[in-house]
């Protein structure tokens, strides 16, 4: 199972790198964001998980990181409740859009 999660995660993250437009130097983000998806595919449980009243709103959120509000509820909705990946992921598509609109 070892081999074949890792693959999945390896996938996944590489089609996390499409979707952001091939942005590099953000690989780390990528493969925990990769992992958090594909573990809660499988049902196991969160690492990083936060409680509920906790969890981000998504106008918080997209204030706070410059996204929109439609991306930050994509965001919450694929990461859940894990609050670093979710704030990495929108600085990254923050910092894309940024480069991209140059």
């Amino acid at each position: 199972m070892g081999d074949t999660r890792h693959e999945k995660i390896q996938q996944r993250a590489y089609e996390i790198w499409e979707r952001e437009g091939g942005v590099h130097g953000v690989d780390q983000r990528q493969w925990l964001q990769a992992e958090a998806e594909v573990d809660r595919e499988e049902g196991l449980p969160k690492p990083r998980e936060i409680s509920s009243t906790d969890v981000l709103t998504v106008e918080a959120l997209a204030m706070r990181t410059g996204i929109t509000a439609e991306q930050a509820q994509d965001l919450i909705d694929r990461l859940g409740n894990d609050r670093a990946a979710i704030e990495d992921a929108a600085r990254s598509l923050a910092v894309g859009q940024r480069n991209f609109s140059k």
